[in-house]
């Protein structure tokens, strides 16, 4: 096994904690990994993990040696790039990843715009609601809702979502429009099932956020659904504003309880800052953002002060 495939190996089995997860992850047979690892330790006169029967843990040398390892391969990488004249004219493979709801909504077609623009660019788009890891899953440029974790990413402010409460004119015409979050227990909620249906709901009550009870009458698994059947009358939902956005246009659906909402999520756009950027990711950047930014603007908050 060469040198460069080596050093891929011992960083897949490094971040994978396994011969046979990072086997998998190079789509190699086990054998080849174990054998691999195992004529580059030989060839350093180092041994680079300690074994254990299921898991493999970095040595100090081996944790020196991946690091080093990592820089390489990246700047062979880098050098490669500018050699095929990525630095020069946006061109080449780009992935990117966001939410699977904000993606379908705003970035597909976003992208789709941008490739007829960038003929010579091909894009893998990801929209999943797991949180990939850019430079484990080979991500480029990656969308996040929330509060980002510290890390050496770049991260460029798109915007926030708000979390709406929402039922349709029919529902709040017959069961009549909660003008405090305590009156939820009165109502038919709709929740959305993660880890087990939510028994209480949080907003904002002078400056803190407090977790009210609800009544939940009906549970779905995606915020889509929830929506959908607010739309129908089944009672009313809590979901990221966005997701709601054309149905209240459309009329099929009202915001409630507007003074009492959390503060908006943030929105960011997270990429390696890595120098020179490539010129597809670039491109990709200054047609993405502001279209995003757009999307995402916010209307004047509505809330109002009110009482305890």
């Amino acid at each position: 096994m060469d040198r460069l495939k080596s050093m891929s190996v011992v960083i897949a089995v490094a971040d994978e904690g396994s011969l046979s997860a990072a086997a998998s992850k190079l789509a190699m047979p086990v054998a080849t990994v174990s054998r691999g690892l195992a004529e580059l330790e030989a060839a350093l006169n180092t041994q680079l993990f300690t074994r254990s029967s299921r898991h493999l843990k970095l040595t100090d040398a081996g944790r020196s040696y991946v690091e080093a390892c990592k820089r390489i391969l990246e700047d062979v990488e880098g050098a490669e790039r500018d050699v095929s004249g990525e630095y020069r004219t946006p061109s080449g493979d780009l992935a990117v990843t966001s939410p699977w709801g904000l993606g379908h909504m705003h970035l597909l077609p976003i992208a789709c715009a941008f490739m007829a623009e960038h003929t010579a660019i091909n894009l893998r788009l990801m929209l999943t609601d797991r949180i990939m890891r850019p430079m484990e899953d080979h991500i480029d440029a990656a969308i996040r809702i929330g509060p980002l974790a510290d890390s050496s990413m770049i991260a460029t402010r798109l915007g926030s979502v708000r979390i709406v409460l929402c039922a349709s004119p029919e529902y709040v015409a017959d069961r009549g429009r909660p003008e405090d979050p305590k009156d939820l227990i009165a109502h038919d909620c709709i929740t959305i099932d993660d880890f087990g249906a939510p028994g209480s709901w949080k907003f904002l009550r002078q400056e803190t956020i407090v977790a009210e009870p609800i009544r939940s009458r009906l549970t779905v698994n995606t915020s889509e659904a929830a929506v959908a059947a607010a739309i129908a009358g089944a009672g009313i939902a809590q979901v990221m504003g966005y997701k709601m956005e054309a149905a209240r246009q459309a009329g099929s659906l009202v915001i409630l309880l507007e003074e009492f909402e959390q503060p908006p999520l943030p929105v960011h756009v997270v990429y390696s800052g890595r120098k020179p950027m490539p010129l597809k990711l670039r491109a990709f950047l200054d047609w993405a953002t502001p279209r995003l930014r757009a999307k995402l603007a916010q209307p004047p908050d509505p809330r109002k002060p009110r009482g305890a």
